[in-house]
């Protein structure tokens, strides 16, 4: 599906630029949660086509990060996606992190410090040189939620390599418009409810096979079974041979409005999608006088933008002290522009 025939299935207020804080769905995906929810009233259906969704955006999201599905696990968030790989860091394990990192990714490894596992944080741009034979893993968000910054992926995973550190990255303000191989790291954990335009409560986490076989899958239950249908009673364990052995059991009306979003993004291409938000960062920017970026989360100081932007409805976000504005594929040129134009009229002539 072209972009432009794609952008049609969103029908967003004008002015919705804080996708980094949480995405719009698609038509395709409000209707199929609107039927799902009609049958959970009246109890009209079972339970396993609503489960069906599951496989589904599974599969959707090893697409979207060139990624067999069945290196994928499903989830509800990514702190509960990376607990298992912090317990089985080693005691006194070195982790090295972004000193901004989100907190998702750093409490995780922080809450065992009881067993002499540290985490030492330096700025992004330092992670590759801060690496050594002492690092145990790295990690770190491949999109900067507060400012837009891309990661340096190529340096800090070659760095990586050479000291055979592992490498773990959360890809939530990524993964739907920056073209993403999970295959180049160890770990790649992403929460679905921003760029992936599903409802909050899904999450998904690529694992590579070298590492999942050195994992406790700490969060087993019936839904991390080889056969589903076979786990609901009773020893033995009896385990999935793939990602899903840290399956947690899903919020299945979730990944009913998940999967159709999901399936969209991947048919429209990840790298078209890029293009496009890209684009309008830039035009953004440009509009401000600023020079363009590679990112689709740009920040700006703009004094009293808050207000300004909220006479004009358009909705931002303000992280960091700098109003935060996103871009996807649903975001129109008018939008943009009437952002620049809160920004840029004199406060005189409001």
């Amino acid at each position: 599906m072209e972009l432009r025939e794609a952008m049609e299935l969103w029908d967003p207020e004008p002015g919705w630029l804080n996708t980094a804080s949480y995405g719009l769905p698609p038509e395709p995906a409000w209707l199929a949660l609107q039927d799902v929810l009609a049958d959970w009233r009246r109890g009209r259906t079972s339970w396993e086509g609503w489960d069906a969704s599951t496989g589904r955006a599974r599969a959707a999201f090893a697409r979207l990060v060139d990624a067999p599905a069945e290196d994928i696990a499903v989830g509800a968030q990514v702190s509960q996606l990376l607990a298992p790989v912090a317990a089985g860091l080693p005691d006194g394990a070195r982790v090295l992190a972004p000193d901004i990192e989100f907190t998702s990714n750093l409490f995780p490894w922080l809450v065992h410090a009881d067993r002499g596992v540290t985490v030492e944080v330096v700025p992004t741009a330092k992670l590759a040189e801060a690496i050594d034979a002492r690092t145990t893993l790295v990690t770190f968000s491949l999109v900067q939620s507060a400012t837009g910054e891309i990661a340096p992926v190529d340096d800090i995973v070659a760095a990586a390599r050479h000291h055979g550190s592992l490498v773990c990255v959360d890809a939530t303000q990524a993964a739907g418009w920056l073209p993403t191989r999970a295959g180049s790291f160890d770990v790649l954990a992403c929460s679905a409810y921003k760029w992936l335009a599903a409802p909050r409560g899904c999450a998904f986490c690529y694992l590579s096979p070298v590492l999942r076989d050195r994992l406790r899958p700490l969060h087993a239950g019936w839904y991390a079974g080889e056969d589903v249908h076979d786990s609901y009673y009773g020893p033995p364990l009896r385990l999935a041979s793939s990602a899903r052995r840290f399956d947690l059991s899903p919020a299945w009306f979730a990944y009913v409005g998940a999967a159709p979003a999901l399936e969209l993004l991947a048919e429209v291409g990840v790298e078209a999608i890029h293009d496009h938000n890209v684009m309008l960062a830039n035009r953004f920017l440009a509009g401000l006088g600023l020079p363009g970026t590679d990112s689709a989360i740009v920040t700006v100081a703009a004094a009293g933008a808050e207000k300004r932007l909220a006479r004009a409805g358009v909705r931002a976000a303000v992280r960091a002290g700098r109003v935060r504005a996103s871009f996807h594929l649903y975001t129109r040129v008018a939008d943009v522009d009437r952002a620049v134009d809160a920004l840029t009229t004199s406060r005189t002539g409001q």
